[in-house]
């Protein structure tokens, strides 16, 4: 993965913009903002989250790692093994991304952490 810094700013603008949004439509719904302002991910977070499906549709898995997602999130028999392998596919993402802009690794780590590997 390319990311000159020309691309990465135009990601952390875009990323700033969606984050001002959620907390201005999270606001007008009555929410306390500190309480929204700590849920949130950071810029630099959103910006990892954006590279991860950038990837994932590159490599043509983005359809199959969003059904393992949602399949993880049910209670059938097979949840946990299809969140474990999106977690999986995930944190090797995460650490290609952070490999190649280490600008990103902190995001990149704190997102990782939300994660459920044993590779961590």
């Amino acid at each position: 993965m390319i990311l000159t810094p020309e691309r990465l700013e135009r990601l952390r603008s875009f990323a700033r913009i969606e984050r001002s949004a959620i907390m201005e439509h999270e606001g007008r719904a009555g929410a306390d903002p500190l309480s929204t302002l700590a849920r949130l991910p950071s810029v630099d977070e959103f910006v990892v989250c954006e590279l991860r499906d950038e990837l994932l549709e590159q490599n043509g898995r983005l359809a199959e790692f969003a059904l393992a997602r949602l399949a993880g999130q049910g209670t059938g028999p097979d949840a946990a093994e299809h969140r474990a392998n999106a977690d999986r596919v995930e944190f090797e993402l995460l650490r290609e991304i952070a490999a190649a802009c280490p600008e990103l690794t902190v995001a990149v780590w704190e997102v990782a952490g939300r994660l459920e590997t044993s590779q961590q």
